[in-house]
């Protein structure tokens, strides 16, 4: 099967490839089940290690899919005393990515000025955790038992706001929300501020529903595995899968609007679409795609590898491969899913997915998609092993419930 050509409009007001100007990625850093660093995540991931083990964090056997991606204990010692009592573990894992992707992007020199620095994250919730507790103390005690910081630490913008608050950041931000999609759709929103008045933009996702509560409201989409065994409860492009793992985690990326000497890449185009009532989410994706290749200015020749959404999901699987054959032909692109070793982790899982896009730029490997056996139905070159290869051009897809489908293209 050929590729197809590029079809459809572009965005109005977007000409071909200048869709995302010249958005630099500066800085990265990372917390997910494989590591609380850019680096040790990167390196187990390349390993093949597996970061999906059985729920520790509270029972969720009676909730028959006991298996979680958890990440570990934080290193809470470099965040200020004040702030624990008065955040969800979500918001902590978010303070500690920034500040690593600050850190690695050299941002805080003397001399910067904070009043061109916005904070744009993307959240499928708030503070569940949080939330949880509080809400469980009003039930039982009484509203003067419930925490005066529960009216942010579970709002979904909270990341946001506490991340501008602690590095006393001044620009344009915002938050936007689309489930799994939102992430990417984050990372956009950033490039286009760096067109309209920030220097820079500190964004990403780190999301974390890790509790009972957020637990139930994930079974209830019935899309999450019941399997036991953690070596096969996510395995997206299976004939076995049975659905996703819950997991929490992300990452944080500096974006700037000069590239600059040791820049891991740039962001080149973004497509975001929702699917209408009753149409095949794989026309949705496909609309999604071919508008990132547009604002990229790529053919499809030009992507070297696709991270996929996988969602671990059959028929859901089955509508991703199938939109990736119509755009770039059956086995035609190297694919894979590292996420098959995290689990998915809300809004936080697209952007951990680009970080990794950019370091296969900079170490020419693409990670592996462990534990799985690739239908070989579905059409798609999957990497089961870490894979060395010419990787220049990178396209990245999340979807979330809703209908809504989200790709970014991005490149050395």
């Amino acid at each position: 099967m050929s590729a197809a050509p590029l079809a459809g409009p572009v965005q109005a007001g977007i000409k071909r490839g200048t869709g995302l100007g010249t958005a630099a990625v500066t800085g990265i850093d990372i917390v997910s089940p494989l590591g609380l660093s850019r680096e040790e995540h990167w390196q187990a991931v390349l390993d093949g290690v597996s970061g999906l083990a059985p729920t520790a964090r509270f029972d969720s056997a009676r909730l028959e899919n006991p298996v979680s991606g958890e990440a570990g204990d934080l290193p809470l010692d470099r965040l200020p005393p004040r702030l624990l009592p008065a955040t969800d573990r979500m918001t902590q894992m978010s303070l500690l990515a920034a500040e690593g992707a600050i850190a690695d992007s050299g941002l805080e020199a003397a001399g910067l000025d904070r009043d061109g620095v916005g904070v744009v994250t993307a959240a499928s919730a708030g503070g569940y955790a949080f939330g949880q507790k509080e809400l469980q103390n009003l039930w039982a005690q009484g509203p003067e038992y419930v925490s005066t910081h529960q009216s942010y630490a579970w709002f979904y913008a909270v990341n946001t706001g506490q991340i501008s608050i602690r590095h006393k950041f001044k620009g344009h931000s915002g938050v936007l929300v689309a489930d799994d999609a939102g992430g990417l759709d984050a990372l956009a929103a950033s490039a286009r501020r760096l067109q309209r008045g920030n220097h820079t933009v500190l964004t990403g996702a780190v999301d974390s529903t890790m509790c009972p509560w957020g637990r139930v409201a994930h079974v209830s989409t019935g899309l999450t595995s019941p399997v036991a065994d953690p070596q096969l409860a996510y395995l997206p492009f299976d004939r076995r899968a049975r659905g996703w793992v819950q997991a929490e985690g992300g990452a944080h990326l500096v974006l700037t609007s000069t590239p600059a000497p040791g820049a891991y890449g740039r962001l080149l185009g973004h497509g975001a679409t929702i699917d209408g009532p009753g149409e095949d989410s794989t026309v949705g994706l496909v609309r999604a795609v071919r508008t990132a290749l547009q604002q990229a200015g790529l053919q499809p020749r030009d992507v070297d590898a696709v991270f996929a959404d996988a969602a671990g999901a059959r028929r859901r699987d089955l509508s991703e491969a199938n939109a990736l054959t119509q755009v770039f032909g059956a086995h035609s692109v190297p694919v894979t899913a590292p996420k098959a070793a995290t689990g998915r982790m809300g809004s936080g899982t697209a952007p951990l997915d680009v970080a990794m896009a950019l370091l296969s730029i900079r170490d020419q490997v693409l990670p592996p998609t462990i534990n799985v056996e690739p239908d070989p139905a579905l059409g798609i070159d999957l990497c089961r092993a870490a894979r060395r290869t010419a990787v220049r051009n990178v396209l990245v897809l999340a979807r979330g419930i809703g209908g809504f489908n989200s790709a970014l293209i991005v490149g050395a």
